[in-house]
């Protein structure tokens, strides 16, 4: 038997993998879009997006999950 707040806890992991993934696609897709846009003749944006992105999400995700006490 699954215990309720395993259950939860499950659905709320699951949750923040899914903004993680949506949020790498989205910083990948306004890099292309702004290195298009900037006529750069290297990736810049497409790199340095998503990397902000996975920086400023372990972080959220870091103090999300730490027990607070």
């Amino acid at each position: 038997m699954v215990n309720n707040n395993d259950n939860k806890s499950l659905w709320r992991y699951a949750g923040m993998g899914g903004q993680f993934i949506a949020g790498i696609g989205i910083g990948v897709f306004i890099g292309f879009k702004a290195d298009e846009w900037l006529r750069l003749s290297f990736p810049l944006l497409v790199w340095l997006l998503p990397l902000c992105i996975i920086l400023g999400m372990t972080i959220k995700i870091v103090k999300e999950t730490t027990n607070k006490k």
